[in-house]
């Protein structure tokens, strides 16, 4: 999320939470998709991580960019913490540990977000490259400790900085040393958003396992094949995970507004000041009963903003977002985009996936959540194996987007985006499985040789 929400209209009843989630909703006509990465900046001279500050420094890197393409800063006090095109809608924001993400603008096709990637690159290279500034394509930083890495000068951030602690053992892992991808799209009703939310929850750790990148820490393997993944599972039980309240019978916006309600706040925003409320609840706030601010009301702003807080593996604000897969390299950010869109988008996809996943029960989502990381596409599931389901879905999504007929210039559909998974689902060899093999044979033991060669 680039900047937190202004909107300082007061918030009367539970009521209008429901109708903001519902005023998401789009005719087909309009759904459009959003991709967004983030991505590790480090120091290409001796592979150490960037602090904001300094000549070559991350807001350095933000100054350049901003001569670059024009768009606006966003700030945090004196801090430039973000930039947005104003004309566009997209947007560049820092995560805790410098991870820099690019929040795409919401575009028609596949070809539109791979060109804007594209552009992207090109403008963020040209800014770096004085600063000596690189950037990785894994899913998590493989060198430095959590303690080497660098803290965002973001007011919310030092709020879950110390809150995190409190409520998981590796939250602050999540906040400095992991990078995702994910894309955001939408629905046109709410039976609409109930079927899409359900499919991509099941198929979430399907994902996971075809995007897994993330198999160092701390300059040695971890164990797992996408340990950014794992962080996820000991980061705060509260707001993450595989959402099973989703499946519920009678499911829609007011159930999910209700299980967001419930899930303890972080901060609450007036003005310039971020006011730590870690652990309060929202609920008191709406009635006007919150101990840290007595008198204070939720508002508009209030709400969206604490939506921005809860991480379940697909989360719905005004549209839905795709959050199980570690980021790749530009190829694989543009394959995470066509793999939902192609079964999201299409009709008889998203049908056929359902009749895919709709036997599993809660308890097979949940084993499934837990072993993904460590096994990627051999993970079982309902008798068979994430590499099966995986040579389904990926036949679905690819006839979804057929379906589109959505051409570029050359007269090319987006089934191409699928390319790259397709032949991880044929192989059952993840990115990180590669990364692995370097590891033990041409690397030598050292992720080092990673920040030559998995950069962007």
């Amino acid at each position: 999320m680039a900047r937190d929400v202004s909107d300082s209209t007061p918030i009367e009843s539970r009521d209008e939470l429901v109708a903001w989630v519902a005023a998401g909703e789009k005719p087909a006509g309009e759904w459009r998709l959003g991709t967004e990465h983030e991505k590790v900046p480090f120091r290409i001279a001796d592979a150490s991580p960037v602090p904001y500050e300094g000549e070559r420094g991350i807001r350095a890197l933000l100054e350049n960019l901003r001569r670059e393409d024009g768009w606006a800063p966003i700030h945090d006090h004196e801090a430039i913490i973000g930039l947005v095109d104003e004309s566009g809608g997209g947007a560049i924001s820092l995560e805790p540990g410098g991870q820099f993400e690019l929040s795409g603008a919401p575009v028609a096709t596949l070809h539109e977000t791979a060109a804007e990637l594209d552009a992207h690159l090109r403008s963020v290279r040209r800014a770096a490259e004085p600063l000596g500034m690189g950037f990785l394509t894994l899913g998590m930083s493989p060198l430095w400790t959590r303690a080497q890495t660098p803290m965002m000068p973001k007011s919310r951030y030092r709020i879950m900085r110390a809150y995190m602690p409190k409520v998981g053992g590796l939250g602050l892992d999540m906040m400095l040393r992991t990078a995702t991808v994910q894309v955001n799209l939408d629905f046109a009703s709410e039976a609409d958003m109930v079927r899409k939310l359900r499919v991509s929850l099941a198929l979430q750790p399907l994902a996971t396992a075809l995007f897994a990148n993330s198999p160092f820490t701390d300059g040695r393997p971890n164990g797992n094949l996408s340990q950014r993944s794992e962080i996820w599972r000991d980061t705060d039980p509260h707001r993450t995970g595989m959402f099973p309240e989703a499946f519920a019978e009678g499911f829609g916006y007011e159930a999910y507004v209700d299980w967001v309600l419930d899930v303890p706040m972080y901060f609450v925003k007036r003005g310039e000041t971020y006011h730590d409320v870690a652990g309060a609840s929202f609920r008191d706030l709406l009635a006007g009963r919150l101990a840290a601010l007595p008198g204070e009301r939720a508002t508009r702003s209030d709400w969206a903003n604490h939506v921005s807080t809860v991480f379940p593996e697909v989360r719905l604000k005004r549209y839905l977002e795709m959050r199980g897969a570690d980021v790749g390299p530009p190829a694989m950010i543009a394959a995470l985009s066509a793999f939902w869109v192609g079964l999201l988008y299409h009709g008889p996809a998203l049908d056929a996936a359902w009749d895919l996943v709709r036997d599993w029960s809660a308890e097979e989502r949940e084993r499934m959540r837990a072993d993904v990381p460590r096994l990627a596409l051999d993970t079982p599931i309902h008798g068979r194996t994430l590499r099966d389901v995986a040579r389904d879905t990926l036949a679905l999504s690819r006839e979804g987007l057929r379906a589109r007929g959505l051409r570029d210039e050359a007269g090319r559909d987006e089934t191409g985006y699928l390319d790259p998974l397709d032949a991880i689902a044929e192989s059952g060899r993840t990115q990180a499985h590669v990364l692995l093999d370097r590891f033990h044979g041409p690397w030598g033991g050292s992720v080092e040789p990673a920040f030559r060669e998995c950069v962007f």
